[in-house]
């Protein structure tokens, strides 16, 4: 017999609706929840048997800081830890370099060495956590430093779940912090991919990202389209490779935007669902139904909130997770009221997750599969959103592919015309925001934002000279020359590379070292 909830008026709610008002075809173009082509969602329970994975996005400052405050997130009921690293990490320079000076610890932890990774998830058990890296460039690097802490806790790879974020191309088009050109970041990718199917066979080895393009502009069609165009680029190249498609495909994940555009986002998620699966099935011969799902993390808007009335971007985060969870995310971070301003306050962080924790525990979105599968709005909009991103990739594709696309410079010019067109918008009037163009107060109530402490980067700096007097110098160099012999030639740069962290080598010394080989991305005049 069926399984039946109950609403708060004690009549039945079905875990899924398989009527609608379209009619039967709609129903057999849709699929069951859990099947191809997942339009509905990947899995065919969905919600129903348990909530989504719930991460909030911390770190700043020392690893010893954001330690402190992923242990009160565990402590608050978070499912997933998410690791925000400082910029000169993302860039792979260490904290004691010139081009560091000023940024060390500012919008992230600061990541220098396996002896800051392991402090940074000290006491924390790898085995029960999933973490999630937001790193690009060097994210082979910060995986490879993740896993040597958890062998030390006597945690196998096999045991350790996670995401690394490793879109690169991303970076090209909206964010910046790339290191080497595109060819060879796709090599590491590819390395990446080949690793981890032997090393840590259960972690996501990309997110494939249209958040940091939506942040930067783009429409929800833009971000769908040019996030899977680049997922393409990384299928192909891994194919090229010699990797099969179904050993690789079921580890890729995907990050997206939730808008306060509720409808239009909802329909976003099951439209991407639904191109993903047919292009890996009929494009390139996936066969393994995982390989054909589109799984992914969403995270809140955070070029929406505002500085102007800072407590209302509450409603707006409520807003845009509840059209996350609508639309069927794997796991989901909500931002912190304040992020517009400074770092999340300890409260602001933990009502960031209570937020979450409402949608999962008091509404009744999570008792059944899809609610608005057969709605006639909802189906329409998807369908307009599938048509019109299916017809941007078909652009992207006429130009060569992503890679070239982006040496075009075709993806950033698209999404800074929309930039434009909103932010004009927004200055006369025709698109309202509460607090900056309407429903304006006089004077705002004061807030004290969270400061980073100045002294953070003397003590990585510090810490970073103990650490090149106490460990072996000379095995350090060996083990950065076998690196520098992989990337020249076509062997996987991740094992000497696991080498020459395990002895203590640092993140800037690794990246310098395949800056040595590979050189570092100039863009072209066009960008």
């Amino acid at each position: 017999m069926e399984d039946l909830t109950h609403s708060e008026s004690g009549l039945p709610v079905h875990p899924v609706y398989s009527d609608s008002p379209h009619g039967s075809e709609t129903v057999v173009k849709l699929g069951a929840p859990g099947q191809f082509p997942f339009t509905r969602g990947v899995y065919p329970t969905m919600y129903t048997g348990r909530p989504w994975t719930m991460r909030q996005y911390a770190g700043f400052g020392t690893a010893q800081e954001s330690n402190a405050r992923y242990h009160e997130l565990v402590a608050a009921g978070t499912g997933g830890l998410s690791v925000a690293f400082d910029l000169p990490t993302q860039m792979g320079y260490d904290s004691d370099e010139d081009i560091a000076r000023g940024e060390v610890g500012k919008v992230g932890v600061a990541i220098d060495s396996v002896d800051d990774m392991r402090t940074l998830f000290s006491g924390l058990p790898l085995d029960r956590v999933s973490t999630s890296m937001t790193i690009n460039a060097p994210a082979a690097t910060l995986l490879l430093m993740y896993q040597l802490v958890a062998a030390e806790q006597g945690v196998s790879g096999n045991q350790l779940t996670g995401t690394i974020q490793n879109d690169v191309l991303k970076e090209y088009i909206a964010r910046g912090t790339y290191i080497y050109p595109p060819k060879q970041s796709l090599r590491l990718i590819s390395d990446i991919f080949a690793y981890c199917h032997r090393e840590i066979p259960r972690w996501n080895t990309i997110s494939i990202s249209g958040y940091h393009m939506a942040e930067a502009g783009a429409t929800p069609v833009q971000e769908i389209a040019f996030t899977l165009a680049n997922a393409k680029e990384y299928v192909r190249t891994a194919l090229a490779a010699g990797l099969d498609v179904d050993d690789f495909a079921p580890r890729l994940s995907f990050f997206f935007v939730a808008r306060t555009t509720l409808l239009e986002e909802i329909a976003k998620f099951r439209a991407a669902r639904r191109i993903w699966a047919r292009t890996m099935r009929d494009e390139f011969g996936a066969r393994n139904p995982k390989s054909q799902m589109l799984r992914f993390h969403t995270q809140t808007a955070g070029v929406q909130l505002t500085a102007q009335q800072p407590e209302v971007n509450l409603v707006r985060v409520a807003l845009q997770g509840l059209g996350a969870v609508l639309g069927g995310t794997q796991s989901l971070h909500t931002n912190s009221y304040d992020e517009a301003i400074a770092l999340p306050t300890q409260k602001a962080a933990r009502l960031a997750l209570r937020t979450q924790q409402v949608i999962a525990y008091e509404t009744d979105v999570t008792k059944t599969v899809d609610p608005f599968a057969g709605s006639f709005a909802m189906e329409s909009m998807t369908d307009d959103i599938e048509a019109a991103a299916l017809e941007l990739m078909r652009a992207v594709e006429e130009r060569g592919g992503a890679v070239a696309a982006i040496e075009q410079g075709f993806q950033k010019s698209e999404i800074e015309r929309s930039a434009y067109r909103i932010a004009r918008e927004i200055d006369d009037g025709t698109r309202s925001v509460v607090g900056v163009n309407r429903f304006i107060l006089d004077e705002e109530e004061p807030y004290e934002p969270l400061r980073v402490d100045p002294a953070i980067e003397a003590e990585q700096c510090d810490r970073l000279d103990k650490l090149r007097h106490e460990r072996d110098n000379a095995a350090v160099g060996r083990a950065l020359d076998d690196l520098r012999a992989a990337a020249k030639g076509k062997d996987n740069v991740l094992v000497p590379m696991r080498e020459a962290l395990r002895l203590r080598a640092t993140g800037g010394e690794v990246a310098h070292a395949l800056r040595d080989v590979w050189g570092a991305y100039i863009p072209h005049d066009s960008f």
